[in-house]
């Protein structure tokens, strides 16, 4: 089975099971009433069952049939990760939407950090304890914009499917700490894109040079 009939089954049960209103607990239609849905082989089927059982996203009973489970989010992501994520478009959509999240993000820290907030950065920096994630995460919480750091965790965890992590050196983490410590935005929102790959952000004409 190629892999684009294989996502293609994959997509095909999960919209049947969207169809037919099943919820965790429910019981799903069996490999044979599956097969005939969908009308492919039954191997196909129960080869796609098993990889969300694999996920965590389905059980079987012995005896009694399989069955919806309730799974937790960082497997919602995957599963989600290998619909959306084949098509080239939704690639660079996510790229780009997870960028401009962690520039309203970094707005929101800059205008809301506090002394103790700043020194938990510098803290992290001094100890080399620091990185992409830790970075970000430090930020939207900072922020205190908890429906924001949703949408840019799951952005985060799409995002981390297929693309290495971002490592930046220590000195962007320097040079970030000082501009936010000043709250020069424009700063920060300049070291930012000139450290990733798809520059979103143009600095406006007032903004001032790193200190």
């Amino acid at each position: 089975m190629t892999e684009k009939v294989y996502v293609e089954i994959l997509q095909s049960i999960y919209h049947i099971i969207e169809e037919d209103g099943l919820v965790a607990g429910d019981k799903i239609p069996s490999e044979r009433e599956l097969s005939e849905r969908l009308k492919v082989g039954r191997s196909s089927v129960r080869e796609a069952l098993r990889s969300l059982e694999f996920l965590g996203l389905i059980e079987t009973r012995r005896g009694e049939g399989t069955y919806l489970k309730k799974f937790g989010e960082h497997q919602f992501i995957q599963l989600l990760g290998m619909f959306i994520l084949q098509e080239k478009k939704a690639n660079a959509d996510l790229v780009e939407t997870k960028q401009l999240i962690e520039q309203l993000g970094l707005t929101l820290a800059c205008e809301r950090r506090t002394k103790e907030q700043l020194n938990e950065l510098k803290a992290m920096i001094d100890q080399h304890s620091i990185d992409y994630e830790t970075f970000f995460q430090w930020v939207f919480q900072v922020g205190n914009n908890y429906l924001l750091e949703r949408i840019w965790r799951v952005l985060s965890d799409f995002f981390q499917l297929h693309h290495d992590t971002r490592l930046f050196p220590l000195a962007f983490y320097q040079q970030m700490h000082i501009v936010l410590e000043k709250q020069q935005l424009p700063d920060a929102l300049k070291l930012l894109t000139e450290n990733t790959a798809t520059p979103l952000y143009r600095l406006p004409k007032e903004g001032t040079p790193f200190a």
